[in-house]
């Protein structure tokens, strides 16, 4: 049986006992839970190792088993036990926004909860959600700039301009913007802005860790119309934002089982070939973010449309021979005498 299902059926047998006030029979918890009463006393025994302050009584001929009073108050009822578990483990699975507001809220939300909770249960529920180990991906130092991304979040909410300097990743000088935040975006490890720049009269997105300075100003603007921020990304590969083209990739047999147990984005299409292959279709916008996808592939991929982005990535392995070329015919030249 999964660990998830035993923890459910237990803590439906607590709700049994929280609602009843003249508690109820391990027969009658067995056809609540659909589960044989073994199952059931194997459960409770369980639930009292935890610390939880099940007992018994006698009525009569018949064995009933129920809460003390004080923990029907003091139980918190709204969550599940499966529930609290995802909880802590959501919060190790947010690691990579440690250094913002968002993490520290995570983590005095746990805090909480563990004050609610009697010590053996609290150090029953951390032996729980031990049963799932998280590797936290890579992100960014989020911590540096914690106050601007305070700031956009205040914008956003609540509908409010900002004036931004920004620098970008390719460009030699910064530029100063006003920009209609319309969402904070987080994607592999790295916090977005989608807004509106009055600048350059269009949507864009902007890397927070690239924002110099920020001022959110008293200049409210208006709720675009017929403008989805989900709508404006579906396009997108990643986060880059521009105008979408059709992109197809061939991958040979080895690759083609790794590409075709994931949806890589919305629009894909995916082909089979007779070899083994498979060829991949969508339509997508970032350039160079797709680049940069196909390219971790190596050799098992090769682009077939655009040519633009064809030739982009035959420049970049052109590139990469000539060094790695120079680098071995360094290598193999006989010392010096």
């Amino acid at each position: 049986m999964a660990r998830g299902d035993q923890l459910a059926r237990q803590w439906r047998i607590l709700q049994e006992l929280i609602v009843s006030r003249a508690g109820r029979s391990v027969p009658e918890l067995a056809d609540a839970v659909d589960c044989h009463v073994r199952t059931v006393y194997r459960d409770l025994d369980a639930l009292q190792a935890a610390g939880f302050p099940v007992t018994t009584e006698r009525e009569g001929r018949r064995t009933v088993w129920s809460l003390l009073d004080p923990a029907k108050r003091s139980l918190p009822v709204p969550f599940s036990l499966p529930e609290l578990v995802a909880l802590y483990v959501g919060r190790r699975l947010a690691a990579g926004l440690e250094g913002t507001v968002f993490y520290e809220a995570l983590e005095s939300l746990c805090a909480k909860i563990r004050l609610l909770l009697p010590p053996e249960m609290a150090a029953h529920l951390e032996r729980e959600q031990e049963g799932l180990a998280v590797a936290a991906p890579p992100a960014k130092r989020h911590a540096a700039y914690r106050g601007i991304l305070e700031q956009l979040a205040a914008a956003v909410s609540a509908g409010r301009k900002v004036d931004l300097t920004y620098r970008a990743a390719a460009a030699a000088r910064q530029t100063r913007r006003r920009v209609d935040p319309y969402r904070l975006l987080y994607h592999g490890g790295s916090f977005y802005l989608l807004g509106f720049c009055n600048l350059r009269k269009d949507i864009r997105i902007f890397a927070v860790d690239r924002i110099r300075r920020l001022a959110v100003t008293e200049e409210a603007f208006p709720p675009p119309q017929d403008l989805r921020p989900e709508a404006v990304l579906q396009a997108d590969f990643g986060v880059y934002h521009g105008p979408p083209v059709t992109v197809r990739v061939r991958f040979a047999p080895a690759a083609a089982p790794y590409v075709l147990e994931r949806t890589w984005h919305p629009t894909q299409r995916i082909r089979r070939e007779p070899d083994g292959g498979v060829v991949f279709e969508a339509d997508v916008a970032g350039g160079e973010e797709i680049k940069r996808w196909v390219m971790k592939w190596g050799a098992e991929a090769e682009v077939l449309a655009p040519e633009g982005l064809r030739r982009a990535i035959a420049a970049e392995a052109e590139a990469l021979a000539r060094r790695y070329g120079a680098a071995l015919r360094q290598a193999r030249r006989p010392p010096r005498p």
